[in-house]
């Protein structure tokens, strides 16, 4: 189940320039980040639905990716996401 409209927008003003910028990585990192963990709760429910299992793996794939381009561009805010959103690695 993918978040909703408003959950979206908060995000967007959280980490964004304004409720427009989803360009930024740290915009993307939260959104996929919210999708994963309702994923997570999804598969707590249907265990056997390996068809969005596969595509929670590309968005694990995906943050991983903008996690890693953060990293190397400016490590003060991979850190401090990585923080907020209390990912670890």
């Amino acid at each position: 189940m993918a978040i909703t409209k408003e959950q979206k927008l908060e995000i967007l003003k959280k980490y964004g320039k304004n409720e427009k910028d989803s360009g930024k990585p740290e915009v993307q990192i939260a959104i996929l980040t919210a999708n994963i963990n309702n994923l997570s709760e999804h598969f707590s429910t249907f265990k056997k639905d390996h068809h969005s299992r596969v595509g929670l793996l590309k968005m694990v794939g995906k943050r991983r990716r903008l996690l890693d381009y953060l990293m190397k561009r400016d490590i003060e805010r991979y850190r401090k996401i990585i923080q907020e959103l209390d990912i670890r690695k």
